[in-house]
C-alpha cells in the first residue's frame, strides 16, 4: 500500500497571516495578493513533517492535508 499526502488552502477560511510559508517554505509561497500558494500539492514524504507543523501553526485552520491510501499492484 501507498500512503501519499495531498495539500490545499481553503481560502474560506485563511486571512492571509503566512504562518505556513514561514514553517514549511517548500510548499508554501505567500503571493502577491496575500495569500499562500501551495507548490506541492503532492509533497514528497520527506516534507510530511513540516506541512504537519504548518498545518499546526496556521491560526485560521485553512491548512487542509489528507492521506490517501493506494493499493499497489497485485
Amino acid at each position: 500500500m501507498t500512503r501519499r499526502l495531498r495539500v490545499s488552502v481553503d481560502y474560506e477560511r485563511c486571512t492571509g497571516v503566512g504562518a505556513c510559508e514561514q514553517v514549511c517554505p517548500e510548499v508554501f509561497f505567500m503571493r502577491d495578493d496575500g495569500l499562500p500558494e501551495v507548490l506541492e500539492p503532492e509533497p514528497h514524504e520527506t516534507l510530511w513533517a513540516a506541512v504537519e507543523r504548518a498545518e499546526d501553526a496556521c491560526p485560521d485552520e485553512a491548512v487542509i492535508l489528507e492521506w490517501v491510501d493506494e493499493e499497489g499492484p497485485a
